[in-house]
């Protein structure tokens, strides 16, 4: 296989990108990887800085944009506090049902848009303050509260899913992929599948079961654990409507069934969930529901110029010939079935020191046509399944953020130095599983 000195630099640039993504996360590699995209690109590509910084994806960056925006607005006006506070008392004081209820909490919350990172760092004080009360460990309690958000994560609505959605919507001509729609779905399903059977499992092995047995019968003050919050204000209830309009605005035209109600020039206005996401946050700006400074604040800036930046270097490796030469080198170890494993086991290995969804989907995600060609087959919604799942069952480690922020909020009884320990090596461990599970769902079961 000869490859051009361009593709060879392309390859090296993006190793040092990744490299500097693992060992310093002060540095925001998407800037870096649009440096390095110039220099490669002016040198060794044949191409002008002009036109490289051409391909920064900005319809990717409005959507994330807009829908972050909105849900900053939900979070800084206290809508989301509040509602996480009303989900808590359902449970009315029963101890046995705290693990259910937060995980289908915290599985709720990151759906309807704020995704993983914001959904724990709303729910973590909760559930381990909740843990501390009822006696359960960190451990287990960063199980369930990681693995929902994460689950949750490839929602059309978060931050993730959009990801997701945006580079796959620039491949999926070569793919035959239609129905995006349907398409981005269905990856938010199989994460849930997945990331639902291992952290749920993980939870009942090693303790949750036990732990569970333990409660029968057991009950706790809910007034003292989850105080009664004040009402919904009417800027919180009109922030609390947006929510639910974005969601029908989103699902409901892309349904056989109702996208007929909907005229051309409704469908214009409709035409991703960034543009449903700016009139929304219009409304809440206009009748002073929301603040525009301080959401702006709350926005994942770092995350959202890094997956753009990132994704504007692997655009000029793959027209240096750098993608495929790195599609060749999986596809020589793969078939059309366990190259599921593989990818599940590298990107778990990639990020369990580095971004999931900043640095290894924008990686690993435009390999999946040339995968296809190289293996001679494969199914392309399970090849995706595997990037992404791969890349976020490792983020219960500390080392990531969602990690850290239940380490963080564990109450102050618990050995914070073994609880770390014991996050690492369960966090570590996630690539090997990760590769086990993608290759029974997506290889052998075809999900």
């Amino acid at each position: 296989m000869e490859i051009s000195l361009a593709a060879i630099m392309s390859i090296v640039a993006l190793l040092i990108v990744v490299i500097i993504s693992c060992v310093n996360e002060d540095l925001n590699v998407g800037f870096l990887g649009i440096a390095f995209a110039i220099i490669v690109g002016g040198i060794w590509g044949e191409t002008t800085a002009a036109k490289v910084m051409g391909y920064f994806p900005t319809g990717l960056f409005m959507i994330l944009v807009g829908v972050t925006f909105l849900f900053g607005m939900a979070q800084t006006n206290g809508t989301m506090e509040k509602l996480t506070a009303y989900s808590v008392r359902l449970c009315k004081g029963n101890t046995a049902f705290m693990p259910l209820i937060i995980f289908v909490l915290t599985t709720f919350v990151t759906t309807i848009g704020p995704g993983n990172i914001a959904g724990t760092a709303l729910m973590a004080p909760v559930a381990m303050a909740i843990a501390t009360r009822i006696g359960m460990p960190a451990f287990l309690m960063t199980l369930i509260v990681v693995g929902a958000a994460n689950g949750a994560a490839f929602s059309p609505f978060a931050p993730t899913g959009i990801i997701s959605n945006g580079i796959i919507a620039k491949m999926a001509g070569g793919l035959g992929i239609t129905d995006l729609s349907g398409l981005a779905w269905k990856i938010h399903f199989n994460s849930e599948i997945a990331q639902g059977l291992v952290n749920i499992g993980g939870f009942f092995i090693l303790g949750g079961w036990a732990w569970i047995k333990k409660q029968r019968g057991e009950t706790l003050n809910i007034d003292e654990l989850a105080p009664k919050p004040e009402p919904f204000n009417k800027h919180q209830i009109l922030t609390l409507s947006m929510v639910g309009i974005l969601i029908l605005l989103v699902v409901l035209p892309g349904l056989p069934a109702t996208k007929a109600l909907f005229s051309k020039t409704v469908l214009n206005l409709l035409s991703n969930v960034g543009s449903i996401a700016f009139m929304l946050a219009g409304v809440l700006m206009l009748t002073g529901s929301g603040d525009s400074k301080a959401a702006i604040k709350v926005m994942p800036w770092g995350v959202m110029l890094m997956v753009c930046g990132v994704t504007v270097l692997i655009e000029v490796m793959d027209k240096a010939g750098g993608l495929n030469a790195l599609v060749k080198v999986i596809g020589a170890i793969s078939t059309p079935t366990t190259v599921n494993a593989w990818l599940g086991l590298i990107t778990g290995a990639i990020s369990a020191y580095s971004s999931s969804s900043g640095v290894v989907m924008p990686m690993f995600l435009p390999m999946v046509p040339g995968l296809i060609k190289e293996v001679g087959g494969g199914n392309p919604i399970a090849m995706i399944s595997s990037i992404n799942i791969g890349a976020h069952l490792v983020d219960t480690s500390p080392l990531s953020t969602l990690g850290a922020l239940c380490i963080a909020c564990a109450g102050e009884h618990e050995d914070k130095a073994k609880l770390f320990r014991n996050l690492l090596i369960w966090g570590l461990s996630m690539s090997v599983v990760g590769a086990i599970v993608c290759y029974v769902f997506f290889g052998l079961l075809n999900l």
